[in-house]
């Protein structure tokens, strides 16, 4: 296969994912997906069947985004394919989409995260955020032992708060407005989804790959990047825009 774009740790490729990732031969730490949802009448919103059977050729390690609505009709095939659930991150977005008047104003989209094999084997480094609240470190929790319970006996410890908190599971990132694709997801969100999954140095692929934002975030976050689009308008512009000075 010859590459679309190649340069700075990122290689583009134009032409259908199902066929064009069998062809390469590669293996991805990781791979971040915004596949077509369906929900609307537009011909390039149509769920391509069997990326997902594609995707588990090459990786252990998803992120899906996605509505509630996409992923009940297509959990089946999540679990054909061999994906299990391990959360679900709720973007937030600082305005609405959707033409809907009959229903809650939509102001959010939903990452998923998905696995194959044992999790004690995937890759997760949850980001840690700053904490200003009270600080914890000189406060001793101790418990009774005890026999019974949902988690059994637990004994003492000590809590030692290094001002930060886990990532919460809701995170607010403004919409990409003025973009280079409508489905444009914003690099800061990318970024995090990325450095949780996708060890330092690995390779994320993105076979929906769009505008590139994806493919930016992993160059941006010291990761490699492989990515597929079968629009070669979406193609070029991407191009374009991985092909800019990287800003640090």
């Amino acid at each position: 296969m010859t590459p679309y774009f190649e340069g700075d740790g990122v290689t583009l490729y134009h032409g259908d994912m199902r066929e064009v990732l069998p062809a390469l031969g590669v293996t991805a730490d990781l791979i971040v997906a915004d596949p077509p949802y369906e929900e609307t009448n537009l011909p390039w919103d149509r769920w391509p069947d069997g990326w997902l059977q594609v995707a588990a050729s090459v990786t252990r390690s998803l992120w899906c985004f996605g509505s509630m609505r996409m992923f009940l009709a297509h959990v089946a095939e999540f679990q054909d394919a061999g994906w299990r659930l391990s959360q679900d991150v709720i973007w937030e977005k600082h305005t609405g989409t959707g033409f809907a008047a009959d229903r809650f104003k939509r102001v959010h989209e939903i990452a998923t995260h998905w696995y194959r094999g044992e999790w004690r084997t995937i890759y997760h480094d949850t980001p840690r955020t700053p904490y200003t609240g009270p600080n914890k470190h000189d406060r001793a929790r101790l418990h009774k032992r005890s026999n019974t319970g949902h988690y059994g006996a637990i004994g003492s410890y000590f809590y030692v708060d290094d001002g930060t908190r886990l990532a919460r599971s809701v995170q607010k990132a403004p919409s990409v407005r003025g973009g280079l694709h409508p489905t444009e997801k914003p690099v800061p969100l990318l970024d995090k989804l990325i450095r949780y999954a996708c060890p330092p140095g690995g390779t994320v692929l993105d076979p929906f790959a769009g505008s590139g934002s994806t493919l930016e975030a992993a160059r941006l976050a010291g990761r490699r990047a492989i990515g597929i689009e079968i629009d070669e308008r979406y193609a070029e512009r991407a191009a374009r825009r991985l092909s800019q000075e990287v800003l640090v």
